[in-house]
C-alpha cells in the first residue's frame, strides 16, 4: 500500500482550515433561515475539517494504523447523516420554507470552497489509501451536495415550499453514507494488506 506523501500534509491543513471557516459561516446562515440542507452541509464542513486534521496527524503512520484510522473516518461520515435526520424530524413541526436567495447564494459560496478543496486533494487521492481517499471523497461529495442546495434554493423560490430543502438534505445524507462505505472498503483492504505482510 502506498504511503501518503509528505506534500499532502500542508494540503490537508489548508483544506481543514477552509472547511472549519466555512462551517462557522454556513451553520449561522442555516440557523438564521431554517434550512435543513444547509445544516447538513455545514455539518459536512465540520466533518471534513475533522477528517483532514486526522489525516494530517496520520501521515507517516504504518499501513495498519492508517487502516484503523480509515475505519474511524468511515464512522465519522455517518454522524452528519444522523444529525440531518434529527433536524429534518424537527422541521416537520414548522414547515416554513427557508429564504431562497440566502439558500442559493450560500450554496454557491460553499460550492466554490468545495471545488477548491477537491482540486487541492485530487492529485493525492490515489496516493495514500483510505486516508487520502476519505479527504477527496468528502470534498467531492460536498460539491455535489452544493449543486443540490443551489437547485433547492431555485425550486424554493418557484414553489415557496420546504420540500426542495428537505429533499436536498436527504440527498446529502445518502452521499455521506455512500462515502462511508467506500472509505470502509478501502480501510479493510489496507488492513488485509497489512496482515498479509506481517
Amino acid at each position: 500500500m502506498t504511503q501518503p506523501a509528505p506534500a499532502l500534509r500542508p494540503v490537508v491543513a489548508r483544506v481543514a482550515g477552509l472547511n472549519l471557516g466555512s462551517f462557522g459561516i454556513e451553520i449561522a446562515v442555516a440557523l438564521a433561515i431554517g434550512s435543513i440542507a444547509l445544516i447538513a452541509d455545514s455539518l459536512d464542513f465540520l466533518e471534513d475539517a475533522a477528517i483532514n486534521l486526522l489525516i494530517f496527524a496520520g501521515i507517516g503512520w504504518s499501513v495498519r494504523n492508517r487502516a484503523r484510522l480509515g475505519m474511524v473516518l468511515a464512522g465519522i461520515l455517518v454522524i452528519p447523516g444522523l444529525a440531518t435526520a434529527y433536524a429534518a424530524y424537527e422541521k416537520f413541526s414548522d414547515l416554513t420554507p427557508p429564504a431562497p436567495l440566502a439558500l442559493t447564494l450560500t450554496g454557491l459560496a460553499a460550492l466554490a470552497v468545495n471545488l477548491a478543496c477537491a482540486a487541492m486533494l485530487a492529485r493525492h487521492r490515489d496516493g495514500g489509501g483510505s486516508l487520502t481517499r476519505a479527504a477527496y471523497l468528502s470534498a467531492r461529495n460536498d460539491a455535489y451536495a452544493n449543486l443540490a442546495i443551489i437547485a433547492a434554493g431555485l425550486l424554493t423560490a418557484l414553489t415557496l415550499s420546504p420540500w426542495p430543502d428537505l429533499v436536498a438534505a436527504a440527498g446529502i445524507a445518502i452521499l455521506n453514507a455512500d462515502s462511508a462505505g467506500d472509505i470502509l472498503r478501502a480501510a479493510r483492504a489496507e488492513w488485509r494488506a497489512a496482515n498479509a505482510i506481517s
